[in-house]
């Protein structure tokens, strides 16, 4: 048992959540761009989010062994039939009912996470339904994303309270550094690592274990 005057041990550092759009087109470019990404950095996860008709499960296998070589597991957004068609590690779903429907599919060894939370009701019902991890902040394929001062207000709420991890989107630096004083587990980035100069990943690194640091 912890004596009265000693402090907690202190969190770890959190690890990276990587956001990464992609066609058909733009796969060489992409495995490039995270393979150098994951070299860098510590990155837990790879979230690959198709725009418009999801490239052929068999354009996407130097993503899938990039990723399998970095240690970082590789989910597919919304689209549970592509991830098993790839052998990803798991799915991440566009709300709870999403999130519900493709649960069957996806246990007992996938990961199932999932965003698009419009309430704190919403994340409860995520983690009440089984979800991994929740996700907050996120932006849509567009770039719109929540005011950051929402994402930062429910990843502390979250992170007090409840064992599911939380995953937060930050845009900038600066979010990095302020989403791990609240205790987020893992942080989402997507410009911050994804195609970054090297001395843009070495700043990210320094804000994830709390250095803080101009980029």
């Amino acid at each position: 048992m912890m004596a009265r005057n000693q402090s907690p041990p202190p969190r770890p550092a959190p690890r990276l959540y990587l956001l990464a759009r992609i066609d058909a087109a733009t796969i060489p470019a992409l495995t490039q761009a995270l393979t150098t990404a994951m070299t860098a950095l510590d990155v837990a996860a790879v979230l690959l989010r198709p725009v418009g008709d999801p490239p052929p499960a068999a354009a996407l296998r130097p993503v899938v062994s990039a990723c399998r070589e970095a240690g970082a597991a590789l989910l597919i957004e919304g689209n549970v039939a592509l991830a098993e068609a790839i052998e990803a590690d798991g799915a991440h779903l566009d709300d709870t009912d999403a999130l519900k429907d493709a649960l069957p599919a996806l246990r007992p060894h996938g990961i199932a996470g999932v965003g698009g939370l419009r309430s704190k009701h919403d994340a409860m019902t995520a983690g009440e339904l089984g979800a991994d991890y929740v996700m907050f902040g996120e932006p849509d394929l567009a770039g719109r994303r929540p005011p950051f001062e929402i994402t930062l207000e429910r990843t502390d709420w979250w992170a007090q309270l409840f064992e599911p991890p939380c995953v937060a989107y930050a845009r900038t630096l600066e979010e990095v550094e302020t989403l791990v004083g609240v205790g987020a587990d893992f942080i989402a980035v997507d410009d911050l690592a994804v195609g970054a100069a090297p001395d843009l990943l070495e700043a990210l690194a320094r804000h994830l274990a709390g250095g803080g640091g101009d980029a």
